[in-house]
């Protein structure tokens, strides 16, 4: 039985049909709200608004919970492989083993990049900021695969998926070796999928590669736990992007520059960023904590909290076990790390954020693992692009699938009213 929600306005009311969910969420739906009254919502920022329906990520902020497809994101990172969870993503369901083999071949099948792409990446300075290098890099993507495909064809779907899957670590690796003066290289193809990201990125020019395990494990769950996350910024500029039936390259080039702002996928940089500032200001945890407590300092404590979490981020409680892990592996030493460690039990011990909820956040750890494995601040926002690649490919897919109109929000106008024009000569 289909449930209405009334409004009232000007003397006549209008009814509108109540959308459930499988979560039992509620929404209104308002298609026909300005047609019925002439009206139309205002909601900066959206948050209170849904643009689509999904069947991709269930979250749940108030009660810290997160699942793909159904699946809880403590049982994926702990028994699932990143490209498992990329196919569970993008196909609605978790692989047989003669599915992810061939899926894991036919993404090896693209794993290379035309060499006029290479030329563009070296003519980029230097000093060019690594998401800049990667959104440029995958947007070109497109002048050398120009051919569109029909969205209705599988096959083509099919293909085109494996062939951004192939070639975005290869960029991403190349991004993180130029800023780093290695040589730009290829994987091997008789790994997996995250094993030869870590080396197509690691290995160095003068010695044989050997793999970590305890790196490969941390790679592998940080990338599964940063793959989906439902309507945030970048996802909602990709489905934006791909609703004017714009290319998959395009849309994604699209996403990775809407994951670059500090509010977004740049807040494991900003946290690193403030450890250094802390550091240099002779590192105090107590002296940052008394501001980050006082509303009339500037100062926040970046990587604690989030937008959507009102409860600790379970994201967060995974991949602490494997920043302990990493830091304990490779032995580091690092003043930076030690303030994070400090910092982090500080915050944890003090009722101010407890009462807060203002938990450390994924980001946190995320950055702290990034820079013990050797990767510069400014390529953190790189790989969580990696990681939300599925992700955005599974929404992409889902809005092309269900035939979504273009995105057009409107807007209220608060500017002049007519006026006449004035002559240059009489202003």
């Amino acid at each position: 039985m289909v449930k209405f929600a009334k409004l009232s306005y000007d003397g006549k009311s209008v009814e509108f049909p109540l959308v459930e969910g499988t979560e039992d969420e509620l929404a209104i739906d308002i298609k026909s709200l300005r047609a019925a009254t002439n009206l139309i919502t205002l909601d900066p920022g959206f948050k209170n608004t849904g643009s689509c329906q999904s069947a991709i990520t269930f979250l749940d902020g108030e009660k810290g919970v997160l699942r793909y497809r159904g699946y809880d994101i403590e049982d994926l990172a702990k028994n699932a492989d990143f490209l498992e969870v990329a196919f569970l993503l993008i196909f609605g369901e978790l692989p047989t083993s003669e599915q992810l083999d061939k899926f894991l071949v036919d993404i090896k099948e693209e794993s290379y990049i035309d060499e006029d792409l290479k030329k563009i990446l070296e003519s980029f300075p230097s000093a060019a900021h690594p998401m800049g290098v990667l959104s440029s890099l995958t947007s070109a993507l497109t002048a050398f695969n120009p051919k569109t495909f029909d969205v209705e064809s599988e096959d083509e779907m099919y293909r085109a998926i494996v062939r951004i899957m192939g070639k975005l670590p290869v960029l991403v690796a190349w991004v993180f070796r130029k800023k780093s003066g290695l040589p730009l290289k290829y994987g091997d193809y008789a790994l997996g999928y995250v094993e030869n990201i870590a080396r197509m990125m690691f290995r160095k020019p003068n010695k044989e590669y050997v793999a970590n395990p305890i790196i490969d494990q941390a790679l592998n769950k940080l990338l599964i736990l940063h793959a989906e996350h439902e309507q945030n910024c970048s996802t909602s500029t990709v489905r934006i992007v791909g609703s004017s039936h714009a290319g998959l390259f395009a849309s994604v080039a699209a996403g990775i520059s809407a994951l670059w702002g500090p509010l977004h996928g740049g807040a494991n940089q900003a946290v690193v960023e403030m450890l250094e500032d802390i550091r240099k200001d002779g590192g105090d945890i107590d002296k940052y904590m008394i501001k980050a407590k006082d509303k009339s300092d500037p100062f926040r404590l970046m990587g604690f909290g989030h937008r959507v979490y009102k409860n600790f981020d379970p994201r967060a409680r995974i991949i602490k076990k494997a920043a302990n892990e990493v830091l304990e592996n490779l032995g580091i030493v690092d003043p930076v790390l030690e303030i994070a460690k400090k910092l982090e039990q500080a915050a944890l011990n003090d009722p101010y954020f407890a009462d807060r909820k203002l938990y450390p956040n994924v980001d946190f750890y995320s950055g702290i693992i990034y820079r013990a494995m050797g990767i510069s601040t400014e390529t953190f926002t790189v790989m969580f692009a990696l990681g939300r690649l599925p992700g955005w490919i599974a929404q992409w897919r889902e809005m092309r699938l269900n035939k979504e109109p273009i995105g057009r929000p409107r807007q209220i106008y608060v500017g002049q009213n007519q006026r006449p024009f004035v002559p240059l000569n009489k202003r």
